[in-house]
């Protein structure tokens, strides 16, 4: 009677009902709906609409109340189905990986005698429409027309459901399902989401030719969905459009208020942020803040586009520092989130392919991870290894948060409002000291300057660092029972919070922020300015900005104060210790991550092309130099060592100025 009263307060005439209940209440009419779902739902149909008509007698809903149950006590896998679940109920995990546009499904059919004009009304009984073939007033055969404007008709879509990889067995390839959804379930999921779903499982003959009645022997199955339940209990809980979330009650957003006030909760937090990895403090936090986000700024009405307000974060560094897990981690917890490695994802796969449509037989477009994870996170493994056409793609969504597609005849741009969270291994394995990040892993600086932050993970060789983490590494396998229920409370709190702060937590910049940002910002650009170069861009400050809005989510305030930017100026600070050191003079260089090359490189390469360009010019008007020879001249009047790449960058640049000519292992004066 409760959600009878709910139906009359929301005019929303549909009542879920609870199998589990069912079972409890009378377990005989519970297995008879299982097996006879067809004839059982509409007796509920009947029954739940002559109580509300009874007890409601002014209430005038849209139509009939339709009952429509979920919980199912038997969840198939759907490897399991087989031809004795036809035409009956079940209930399946799975993802949401395609939705179809919205197809008119016919409910209704007109038909109007040529003869006499008289008309009738047919329903359309599972998928066949009985044309009447003799007209009831004059008697004619074959003279019913139907009048296509006239018919009734329902909104129907097509989906694909594809199997969760907790479910497959291993070395197998996911299945797939055709789901077909009514009236107001129409765009109730969207591509990436985990969901339950209750339905009827259907067979359809399949036609030899589409202009014969002759049908295969082969049908094809479908499933009819009458409940959705987007629910993963291992990740953060999704809040719909009213900001309404049935995990979290009163009680449970009192208390995550209570935690927020706390003088150190973001200690707590980061210290909840993958527990069983050791260390990585500075780390964890900044993946913390990545979980939080900035605030979403758009600006349509001024004429600027939206500004991008997630964080993209790059792990690198030695193998077996854990990367990989702080990935899965994340990936875990996230509820829209995509997990790749660099090797088996190409360009397509990361933004969108065009298929052709096996219902309508035309060219749709079927989107790939950094769409299926907008508004979440994508986590991207063994960075340093995908190809360059794969990469490229990342340019447009790291920084514009869309995707621009123009294939086939489809032109559109895509939302991918998605934060990276990428990790790469240097290319000799392990980390070289003695060069740059960019030379060390291979990546172009375009796409470094798009990090936010990028942090090193490396593997120090200290015997009470050594001692230290094999501690935590043993102790995680003689964990008590009670330490890891300690540990599962963190995780479930560590969930609530962030979901909770997500949704309804936007802080705006206070007047005193704003002032320490922009000092801030002239100081950086300040550091650089003596020496000549530029040690901070219009991106760094931004990231600044984005990053103290992460941590004024953390602690729920509304506003950004002193205390988040000062958090933020640290850790950004700390992270480009490590990313933006230059291994020759030691000082913080920016330009090695947004032009590739630091400032004593420039340098020693503007020295040896001057010092070359000297050579050339005292050989006089030799038609021809030897290669090796011009080399190893250079060698003997430098002080310090000069590499054949570095002979080779001096020798192109000359090239480029007309100075000389190289072909092979000769080179020519212009």
């Amino acid at each position: 009677m409760q959600l009878l009263e709910e139906i009359n307060t929301l005019e929303e005439p549909f009542l879920n009902l609870n199998c589990n209940h069912l079972y409890q209440f009378d377990a005989d009419l519970y297995q008879q709906l299982i097996n006879y779902p067809q004839e059982v739902i509409p007796t509920f149909d009947m029954a739940v609409n002559d109580i509300f008509c009874s007890t409601y007698k002014d209430t005038l809903l849209e139509h009939q109340i339709q009952v429509r149950p979920f919980n199912v006590h038997k969840t198939s896998n759907m490897r399991m189905l087989d031809p004795e679940d036809i035409d009956r109920l079940i209930t399946i995990h799975g993802m949401v990986i395609r939705t179809s546009s919205l197809i008119p499904d016919m409910r209704e059919a007109f038909f109007r005698c040529s003869v006499c004009q008289t008309s009738v009304a047919v329903e359309v009984d599972r998928g066949k429409i009985a044309e009447p073939t003799v007209c009831r007033h004059c008697n004619t055969l074959h003279s019913m027309q139907i009048i296509h404007n006239r018919c009734k008709f329902t909104d129907k879509q097509m989906m694909k459901l594809q199997e969760l990889p907790d479910s497959m067995p291993p070395g197998q390839t996911p299945h797939t399902l055709t789901l077909y959804v009514y009236n107001d379930l129409v765009d109730s999921v969207q591509p990436g989401d985990r969901v339950t779903l209750t339905g009827i499982y259907r067979a359809t003959p399949l036609r030899v030719n589409p202009r014969q009645r002759q049908v295969k022997s082969v049908y094809k199955t479908h499933i009819d969905a009458l409940h959705f339940t987007k629910s993963d209990l291992r990740r953060l809980s999704e809040f719909d459009n009213s900001g309404s979330n049935q995990r979290l009650n009163p009680e449970r957003i009192e208390e995550l208020k209570e935690l927020s006030e706390l003088p150190d909760i973001y200690e707590r937090l980061s210290q909840a942020v993958a527990p069983s990895i050791f260390g990585n403090e500075d780390i964890k936090k900044g993946i913390l803040c990545q979980l939080f986000g900035g605030t979403s700024k758009e600006f349509g009405d001024s004429g600027h586009s939206r500004f991008r307000s997630e964080l993209n974060i790059l792990l690198c560094g030695d193998p077996g520092t854990s990367k990989s897990q702080l990935l899965q981690y994340v990936h875990n917890l996230i509820p829209r989130s995509q997990y790749t490695s660099g090797k088996g994802s190409s360009a397509v796969g990361l933004t969108a392919y065009v298929i052709k449509d096996p219902e309508t037989r035309q060219l749709v477009l079927q989107t790939g991870a950094l769409v299926l994870s907008d508004n979440g996170i994508c986590c991207i493994d063994e960075f340093d290894k995908m190809s360059e056409s794969t990469r490229s793609v990342l340019h447009e969504v790291m920084e514009q948060q869309t995707l621009s597609i123009a294939k086939a005849g489809i032109i559109c741009s895509l939302n991918a409002r998605t934060a990276v969270l990428a990790a790469a291994n240097p290319r000799e394995s392990r980390w070289n000291p003695k060069l740059t990040t960019v030379e060390n892993i291979q990546l172009p600086h375009t796409l470094l300057s798009r990090f936010d932050l990028i942090f090193l993970i490396l593997d120090p060789q200290h015997e009470d660092y050594d001692r230290r983490i094999a501690n935590h590494l043993v102790s995680l396998y003689h964990q008590t029972v009670e330490e890891e229920a300690e540990e599962k409370l963190d995780m479930s709190i560590l969930r609530d919070y962030i979901s909770y702060a997500r949704t309804f937590v936007q802080p705006k910049l206070s007047e005193e922020a704003c002032q320490t940002l922009i000092q801030a910002y002239v100081e950086m650009r300040k550091i650089g300015s003596y020496k000549g170069t530029i040690s901070a861009y219009p991106r760094q400050l931004e990231s600044l900005i984005r990053l103290a809005e992460a941590h004024a989510k953390i602690r729920f305030s509304t506003t950004v104060e002193n205390i988040d930017v000062e958090e933020a100026k640290r850790l950004y600070r700390e992270a480009l210790k490590q990313s933006a050191l230059d291994p020759r003079t030691g000082t913080i260089d920016i330009s090695i991550l947004s032009t590739g090359l630091s400032v004593s490189d420039r340098r020693r390469q503007e020295q040896l092309g001057k010092a070359l360009r000297k050579i050339l010019e005292s050989k006089g008007s030799k038609p021809s130099l030897q290669y090796q020879a011009i080399l190893d001249e250079l060698r003997q009047s430098f002080d310090s060592v000069i590499t054949n790449q570095q002979f080779d960058s001096a020798l192109r640049n000359l090239q480029e100025d007309d100075f000389l000519i190289v072909t092979g292992r000769t080179i020519r004066l212009t």
